[in-house]
């Protein structure tokens, strides 16, 4: 029998400890945010439609996107286990410069249309934090203005190489005079993707008022606010090249950009150059014979070409073929720390991250983005510690097995005596480790011991 007795008061006081309400409405919400899942939430409560779905959208059926934010989510740690993990360093070595996190902010286009801060609040944490960031050809802020709000910090610029090169030209100069250290030549936009949820919503440059806007913006008021009250939205490095914004996202995109232009612009830019938008191995390779600073795996987000490559699926390779010789980063999908993590065991030399930011940005400004680098810093730091790895450096592909989901079918017999001898045929995805290859046979003998 359980003996029992009236409550103590004294003891029950102990117990009845209330937390402080926080009255800071804007500290209250990024302080209940766990993930940039939760981020992402409060991201959308607080955003017109048109504005959130540019972010959150990518293209056509946006299956790129939910193919690498499934990568990420198959996967299988390998922790060690008896290692003083006490002390954890996330400080890494990437183009010549040091980080103080294996992230940096990936160049975003439209940033201030998401919450007036934009650019500067995002080149203000970075430099708070010790990371990158990096500004978009087709950023709201100037090539100038960043510079100003990240003073001491890391600035990458990244180029579209527009139809009127001059222009393109002339932005190289101005990033290269700013003293931008890193110059990312983007490959994967000849056209731009078909964004379905932007035709839908009749997105445009700047918003443009009408019933539809007028009724969502109804419980946001404080967007408008901050949109009607500030300077005119416009991509501030193209401002005095003329056009609209329509004939401005034109010429961004040019079908005919080619090595040639690479070669132009490599011997205009005195820093680093890093190749965005790589697909491939065989491109991979090309490049790094070219000698180029760094290629970064990307298919833009999942916004351009839809059911394009998985950039984490192809980094244990590029990483293994020519990670000697040039620094291979990884995007798309991330968002967790272990995202980041899994990325640097496999072979990445550094990773960027572009929704994730957004989405603390809308949540809170400046003070939201913040936020999404506290979350992923932590995220990084406790799997850094629960692998028992001390450093970026100690983690190696033994750490993460990549579970298998998609795989090419293989090619029918009649098939393949079809294919002519100069095609290979498509090779057979294997699991990737003997371990895990083990783990398939077993689990296949088991399924056929259990059917007789």
């Amino acid at each position: 029998m359980v003996k029992r007795q009236f409550p103590n008061p004294v003891e029950l006081a102990k117990l009845m400890k209330f937390k402080a309400p926080e009255l800071n409405g804007k500290k209250r919400r990024l302080d209940s945010a766990l993930t940039i899942y939760d981020l992402k939430d409060i991201a959308k409560r607080r955003t017109p439609k048109a504005a959130y779905d540019y972010t959150d959208g990518s293209a056509e059926g946006e299956i790129s996107l939910s193919r690498a934010r499934q990568a990420f989510e198959d996967i299988e740690f390998h922790p060690s286990i008896l290692r003083d993990a006490s002390n954890v360093s996330t400080t890494t070595q990437i183009l010549g410069g040091t980080s103080a996190m294996p992230f940096g902010i990936a160049p975003t286009g439209f940033t201030r249309l998401m919450q007036t801060e934009g650019e500067i609040a995002g080149a203000g944490a970075a430099a708070a934090a010790g990371i990158p960031f990096t500004l978009s050809t087709l950023g709201t802020t100037s090539i100038e203005d960043v510079k100003a709000a990240n003073p001491n910090g890391r600035n990458w610029f990244q180029l579209y190489v527009m139809r009127e090169r001059e222009i393109s030209y002339g932005l190289v100069e101005r990033a290269a005079a700013a003293g931008y250290d890193t110059l990312m030549f983007t490959v994967d936009t000849p056209v731009a993707g078909a964004r379905l949820r932007d035709k839908r919503n009749g997105f445009s440059i700047p918003p443009q008022l009408t019933a539809g806007t007028i009724l969502n913006a109804i419980p946001r008021p404080w967007w408008w606010f901050d949109f009607l009250t500030t300077p005119p939205l416009e991509f501030a490095s193209l401002a005095t090249t003329g056009g609209t914004v329509g004939e401005l996202l034109d010429s961004a995109m040019d079908p005919s950009i080619n090595y040639d232009d690479l070669k132009i612009i490599r011997a205009m830019w005195p820093g680093k150059i890093v190749i965005k938008g790589v697909q491939n191995l065989e491109d991979s390779k090309r490049l790094a014979d070219l000698g180029v600073d760094g290629i970064l795996l990307s298919n833009h987000g999942g916004r351009q070409l839809d059911r394009a490559p998985i950039p984490f699926h192809l980094l244990p390779e590029v990483a293994r073929e020519v990670g000697n010789d040039v620094e291979v980063m990884v995007d798309t999908g991330i968002m967790n720390g272990a995202d980041v993590v899994a990325s640097m065991a496999l072979g990445a030399k550094f990773t960027l991250i572009g929704r994730a930011y957004l989405y603390g940005l809308m949540a809170g400004g400046r003070e939201g983005v913040d936020r999404t680098i506290e979350i992923l810093s932590d995220q990084i730091v406790r799997t850094m510690k629960l692998l028992e790895v001390t450093s970026i450096e100690e983690l190696e592909p033994k750490h993460v097995t990549q579970l298998q989901r998609l795989a090419p079918r293989a090619v029918a017999p009649s098939a393949a005596a079809a294919v002519p001898a100069k095609r290979a045929a498509p090779r057979k995805a294997a699991a990737s480790t003997p371990a895990a290859t083990k783990a398939v046979t077993k689990k296949a003998a088991t399924k056929t011991a259990a059917k007789k």
